[in-house]
């Protein structure tokens, strides 16, 4: 492209603002004030993002801050934080580095960044209250996690790509580029005077996602939308199934409605797998072959004895199909100090107020359920079937069980009671945004 042409396109790709504020508007809602989180790593993908929302946040009177997380996992990347931080602070743009802390594995060390990385920018967010995380994915992201997808035999949902908006269990994580080329942030970038920082591992063959890249080229496939809008109507028709046929207790188990498995194999086995991911505080449900194999017994009269599948048992109860935790699969123990809260087993956030006179050990109820049981009320008990109560949530200290919340089970006073706090959270709601591009 000659010089001048070039030029050219760069100021005009600087106007892209009013399109990012189209693509934010279907976001919406927001606060009246927005403030929002800005994922930024120095690529010129987040950096052009920070500079976006920047300037669409203070024309609504909101604000953001960057978040820039430091994985300690090359040499060099507290000093790209420290890049960043400059050209945020030379902008008036709030930032903050999260700082990743302990050993890293010997392998997989891309996957285990991502974890990290959403952990603590999670955190940060839920600690200071902002529900919106910014995340700078492109055109060429997507692409080549569809690419990655395919590779790996990923079904239909899949090979839809990345949806627009994730529901987590403190954010919506939002990712307003993701049909944007990159050329054209970079050209915006240009347009403002605003560097960007090479990350050496997007060279590095050895990574998964650098060899996609370089098959694709720097001109990726066109996508597909007719993936992304059948992958939205299966969503929506998966929720309106759940929402006839189960219940979800604050438990943390659901019943099903036998009438749930004459619905076609798909939809039901969908569905199924929500339940079963919602239950056993998964990511992600169990392998699809699994869910039918469950799904063709329960849809064929029932179950003749009880399942256990994805850390899930799975049984019968009063003409109905009970998904409960597996206790075999529940979290070990865990000290909980005065002040601390913690999610739980991926299902349950729990929390002790400061006022709480020491710290106690977080577990699984387990054999101390049926003593439990016998000293309560029959109405506190009623609702919870056995198998429930012996993964509930329980704090004990030195002499055995203190607090059963679920049950409301508290040893000594009144005082136990507003001292500790259970919810059921689990990390994957049994429905969420829906699958959604923007």
């Amino acid at each position: 492209m000659p010089l001048g042409e070039g030029l050219a396109r760069a100021t005009r790709d600087t106007t892209i603002a009013p399109d990012f504020a189209a693509r934010m508007a279907a976001f919406a809602p927001f606060e009246p004030r927005p403030q929002l989180a800005v994922a930024v790593s120095g690529g010129s993908d987040s950096m052009a993002l920070t500079l976006l929302a920047q300037e669409w946040a203070a024309a609504r009177s909101g604000r953001i801050t960057a978040l820039t997380v430091d994985h300690r996992l090359r040499p060099g990347s507290a000093q790209e934080a420290a890049q960043v931080a400059a050209w945020c602070a030379a902008r008036g743009i709030a930032h903050v580095v999260l700082t990743r802390e302990g050993p890293a594995p010997a392998s997989g060390i891309q996957a285990f960044a991502r974890t990290a990385r959403y952990a603590l920018l999670e955190d940060w967010c839920r600690a200071h209250f902002v529900l919106h995380l910014l995340i700078a994915h492109q055109r060429e992201d997507q692409a080549e996690t569809i690419a990655m997808r395919a590779a790996r035999g990923s079904g239909a949902d899949g090979l839809a790509g990345m949806a627009s908006i994730v529901e987590r269990d403190a954010i919506r994580l939002l990712r307003p580029l993701l049909d944007m080329p990159r050329a054209t942030l970079r050209a915006y970038l240009r347009g403002h005077g605003q560097g960007w920082i090479e990350d050496p591992s997007n060279r590095n063959p050895a990574f998964t996602r650098v060899r996609i890249r370089a098959v694709l080229g720097p001109s990726p496939p066109e996508l597909e939308p007719e993936r992304a809008a059948l992958r939205a109507l299966r969503e929506s028709e998966v929720a309106r199934h759940l929402a006839r046929f189960v219940t979800l207790d604050p438990a943390g188990f659901a019943l099903i409605d036998p009438l749930a498995f004459a619905a076609p194999e798909a939809l039901a086995t969908k569905a199924l797998g929500a339940v079963l991911a919602t239950v056993s505080g998964s990511d992600f449900p169990p392998r699809t072959e699994q869910i039918e194999r469950l799904y063709r017994a329960l849809g064929k009269g029932g179950l003749t004895q009880d399942r256990t599948l994805g850390g899930c048992l799975i049984l019968q109860r009063r003409g109905r199909i009970l998904v409960c935790r597996e206790l075999a699969a529940v979290a070990a123990p865990r000290p909980l100090a005065p002040g601390e809260a913690v999610r739980w087993d991926g299902r349950f956030w729990v929390s002790l107020a400061d006022t709480a006179p020491a710290t106690l050990t977080l577990g699984a109820l387990g054999a101390d359920g049926p003593a439990i049981a016998r000293g309560l009320r029959k109405s506190a008990t009623l609702h919870l079937p056995a198998a429930v109560r012996a993964s509930l949530p329980t704090l004990r200290d030195s002499k055995g069980v203190v607090a059963v919340p679920a049950l409301s089970y508290f040893k000594s006073c009144r005082a136990e009671a507003e001292a500790c706090r259970i919810e059921f959270r689990p990390i994957r709601s049994l429905t969420g945004a829906g699958f959604t591009i923007v």
